[in-house]
This record gives structure tokens, sequence and C-alpha cells, in this order.
């Protein structure tokens, strides 16, 4: 079968949720069917297509619209959402159509909404391929929480209105691209059921992020090592806001008990709201770096304090499989099918997460059964060898 995949960023080097997933569909599918890919490069990735990728799929690479300040205002006067016109791009459009009047391909795949204008194109196509919307979070529910959270703060009142807005025009959009696309792909139950809402009608799946558990080793920090890590894109509104209330809320509890407790934030791109953690000797905002996966390993417990946004989390995957006990918030923790105290520890207010901290930094064994529950977890649900073929289920015989 030929898979046409477009994607908003290269799948290669899988560093962050999105490339992750595309990542783990594109390498999975290859195995047994002709895959193409039309790619965004992001500014911060390599200009060139990695020997790992170009093995697996065919590629070609389009730069991304620039967009000015005037660009960004006139969102606020159209009746599409932003994400709508955060791509847009004649240059894609066009070799789209090419890729398309070429040659024919049985499925077209969408990899989140950014790319679903490019659906016009695509309906032009003779023969139509089969189109398949995967949708990496129900984007109006993640507004709508966005929304309420900044609501609760009269200094993040612009941002509560910005996301009112946006929540209001996504659920019309995101509607209309589900009702347009042959099968619909979502990440969660959760999600699922929040897509189901707006568009009842439509044949959606649930396909769950995954991870290759073969290259995530797990390890039991030993000695008394009192670190907490995070990681993420340290420039998106669920991840920052979960810092600073970890920071601020739940960090000088954790201090009062544990002194010598560190706090390490791992992502490129931290936003300027973050500045202030710079202040506090006891914590660390790296940036950017090459590779997570070291920083997880010598953390004693990685922490998930999010209280916004949709989707599951990929990044609970990555410490899960690395045998790290976990503190989540429920909303971090949404979509899995973990029990508290089984897999991870679950608490929403300051004085429960810090307890729940605490506890496993003074706890080895309760370190140790928690990671070795979290990683038999991820091998048995979430390694990709078991969700692609969920994938190629819906695709046309």
């Amino acid at each position: 079968m030929k898979i046409l995949f477009l994607t908003p960023q290269l799948p290669y080097p899988p560093q962050k949720g999105t490339a992750l997933r595309n990542w783990g569909l594109i390498s999975g599918l290859a195995e047994r069917h002709d895959i193409a890919l039309l790619s965004f490069l992001d500014p911060r990735q390599p200009s060139c297509v990695e020997p790992p990728l170009e093995r697996r799929c065919r590629t070609e690479v389009i730069h991304p619209p620039s967009r000015s300040t005037l660009d960004r205002l006139r969102t606020l006067f159209t009746a599409k959402p932003d994400m709508a016109r955060r791509l847009d791009s004649p240059t894609y459009a066009e070799r789209l159509a090419d890729w398309l009047e070429r040659e024919t391909f049985d499925v077209v795949q969408i990899e989140g909404i950014e790319l679903a204008p490019y659906l016009d194109v695509i309906e032009e196509a003779e023969p139509r391929p089969f189109v398949v919307f995967d949708d990496h979070n129900c984007e109006y529910l993640l507004q709508k929480r966005t929304f309420k959270t900044d609501l609760a703060n009269p200094f993040r009142w612009p941002a509560a209105i910005y996301s009112f807005i946006q929540w209001q025009r996504l659920k019309r959009y995101e509607a209309k691209v589900c009702r347009r696309a042959d099968h619909v792909l979502a990440v969660s139950q959760a999600d699922a059921a929040a897509l189901k809402k707006i568009v009842p009608q439509v044949e959606i799946t649930v396909v769950p992020n995954g991870i290759d558990t073969s290259v995530y080793t797990p390890k039991l920090v030993n000695h008394r090592n009192p670190l907490t890590v995070f990681t993420g894109t340290m420039d998106f509104r669920p991840n920052v806001d979960a810092v600073l209330w970890y920071t601020r809320q739940v960090w000088p509890l954790i201090k009062a008990e544990e002194p010598e407790a560190r706090f390490v934030v791992v992502g490129q791109r931290p936003h300027k709201r973050l500045e202030e953690l710079r202040r506090d000797p006891s914590i660390r905002v790296t940036g950017h770096v090459e590779e997570v996966r070291p920083y997880i390993k010598e953390a004693s417990v990685y922490v998930a304090p999010l209280r916004m946004g949709g989707g599951t989390r990929l990044k609970l995957l990555e410490a899960m499989a690395m045998g790290k006990p976990v503190v989540a918030t429920r909303l971090g923790a949404e979509g899995y099918p973990i029990t508290d105290g089984q897999e991870l520890l679950l608490a929403d207010s300051p004085t429960a997460f810090a307890q729940a901290v605490i506890e496993l930094l003074r706890s080895r064994t309760l370190r140790a059964d928690l990671g070795r529950a979290a990683r038999s977890f991820v091998e048995a649900n979430y390694d990709w060898q078991a969700i692609v073929p969920r994938v190629e289920a819906i695709y046309p015989k």
C-alpha cells in the first residue's frame, strides 16, 4: 500500500511529542508499506534528511511560511482558528498537488490539525485517496481547559480571552475537518469522547501514543539523590503552567521537608515567564538538550504537574519506560488506564503532590516497585509493535 504522510515537522530525530508519534507510525508502517513524506522543516531542525528517515520513506521538505505580527493580528478578525493558518503555505500546497498528480496514493495521512487546510488539495486528486486525520490533541478541548485555568488568575485574563476565542473557533473547525476525513484517529478515549460530542456520526479509532521501549533502559537510583525532573517543550502553555504551579505551590512544601531537593526543567525554548526560576539555586532550567534520557535517568522522581491540555503525554511513557516513579495530576495522566499507587502516584492539590514526591524521595522500595510496574505497563500496552497494527486495520483493504 502507498501512503503519503503530511507532517508539520520532520519526524526525525524524534525528540518531542509530535515527532515521536509520527516517527513511531512511519517507521512501523514502513516495514510493510511504501511510505512517502511531505513535511515542513522546523527552523531548529537539520536542513538535511537524516539516514534513518531516508531509509524508511521518500521525503520532501518545505520551509514553513514566515508570519509577521500583522499576520497574527489578522487572525483575531477571521472565523478560522489560529491553528488553521499557522502553516498556510502556497509552496506546500503546490508540492502536494504535484505529488498527487505524479503518483496514486492509497492513503494520505494528515498528522495534526495544522495540516488540515490541505484537504482542499487532496480532494482535487483523481482518484481521491483515503484520508486519515490523526488528531494529536482534541484541540478545542485543550483551549477550553486553558481558558478555564487562565480565567482563575486575573493576570492571565488576556490569555484567557485569546483561548476563549480559539476554543469557539476550533470547536467548529475541528468538527468540519473530522467530517471531511474518511477516518479519524484520537490518542485517547477521552479525546475520542470529546470529538464524538461535536461530530457524533464520525468514525473514530483510538490509537494511543507509543514509544520504542528497546531504546529506554530502566535505571533505579539506589543512592540518596533528591532530584525531580520535568521534560517538555518549554514555550508550550500547558508545560509553562505546570512548571510554574509546581515551583510556586508544590516546591516550597518539598523543600521544607527535603532541603537538599533539586528540580530540573528540561526542554527547548524556555518561555520568559520561567526566568524567575533561575533565581532559585535548587532549580535548573536547561533549555535545549540533544537528548532528554540522561536527565530522566539520573532523577529519583519524574513529575507531571499538568493542569491544562489534552491528549496523552508521551513524556510519561518515556519516564515509565525508564522505570522511573512518576507523580502526576489526574489531568497529566489522562488517557492512560493506570491505577493510583500501582503504576504511578496521582495528586492534584499542592499538599498531596508534595507529599507524594517526598514519600518517593525517602523510600527506595516504593521507587523500585512503582518503577518496575511502570516499565511493565508500557511494554505491554504502548510499544509501537503493538500499536501500528491498529492503524493498518482502518486502511482500505
